[in-house]
């Protein structure tokens, strides 16, 4: 691992480190120790150290790893978008340069579901067990009325000049959310989210979303491991009534009907968060629900 300096004009990490990956750096972070090793994939928008406050009580019973994939973060731009199989294999790359030894407990939140579904279709045995944190499926489209299919949700989100319009608003989102992180993470993580950079970032992986699903179906399902999937299912202001009530409804279904597929699959709905937040307002539930499926897969 390298030490924490940067490109100039990028983010410095707060903390953490880099490994070298197929000729570029990835930033990565780890604590704790024991296994299987817990494994945080970001969502579209979101990096590692978004999952701090929650990888810190993971680390208390096993080993917890955030990182950025390649193009994303604190990690070296990469041309963007990439494959679900390329981001993928750069996990497994990485995960075996650190000398993590598998097989893993992968906790993908939103976008970072299609990526661990690809890892765990590529590599079934680095598996152990999933924990899918309000993540996308590849059947999204098939439980969600067309205004929010895939598709749809490509096209939203995707004007610079309205995000940075939504930048006050937005950094006081964050500063809110990361309220309770150590000083030097949380100044860093607001500073960089305001960035140029990282708004462009956000705005190509979230214009790329039917390419993954695509891949995705033309892959194997997933392996038998224990899995346990969190469905944020709270008030949502910005939506209205029956928008809402459309998504609840979809996601319920979605993620009982992939629950179903896992010998030990078990569905927890959370009615008190929203997707963005989950991590935030109910690490309990997270942590609580990692802890299960580590237990599971260990007794396993």
């Amino acid at each position: 691992m390298t030490n924490n300096s940067t490109p100039q004009a990028r983010p410095a990490a707060p903390i953490g480190g880099f490994q070298e990956v197929g000729g570029h750096r990835i930033f990565v972070y780890r604590s704790g120790s024991g296994g299987p090793a817990v494994v945080f994939l970001p969502g579209a928008s979101a990096v590692g150290l978004d999952y701090f406050g929650v990888q810190q009580q993971v680390s208390q019973f096993t080993t917890a790893v955030v990182y950025d994939r390649g193009g994303t973060g604190y990690s070296d731009a990469l041309p963007l978008p990439r494959t679900a199989a390329a981001v993928a294999t750069e996990l497994r790359e990485l995960l075996r340069a650190q000398h993590i030894p598998g097989p893993y407990v992968l906790a993908p939140h939103s976008l970072g579901g299609f990526y661990a579904h690809r890892f765990a279709q590529l590599y079934p045995h680095d598996v152990a067990g999933l924990v899918w944190i309000d993540g996308l499926h590849r059947d999204w489209d098939d439980f969600m009325p067309p205004a929010m299919r895939l598709a749809a949700a490509e096209r939203m989100g995707t004007d610079p000049e309205q995000l940075a319009q939504l930048r006050p608003a937005l950094r006081a989102m964050h500063t809110e959310l990361l309220a309770a992180y150590p000083e030097h993470i949380r100044r860093s993580l607001v500073e960089a989210k305001e960035s140029d950079e990282w708004t462009r970032v956000g705005i190509a992986e979230r214009s790329n979303l039917t390419a993954p699903a695509a891949e995705l179906h033309a892959g194997p399902g997933l392996p038998d491991v224990p899995v346990i999937a969190l469905s944020a299912m709270g008030p949502d202001p910005t939506q209205s009534p029956e928008t809402l009530r459309q998504l609840h409804d979809g996601r319920r279904r979605m993620d009982a009907a992939l629950m179903r597929g896992f010998t030990h699959g078990e569905h927890r709905v959370l009615a008190d968060t929203v997707h963005h937040r989950l991590c935030f307002d109910r690490p309990d539930a997270v942590v609580q629900a990692i802890r299960d499926v580590v237990d599971r897969a260990a007794r396993a």
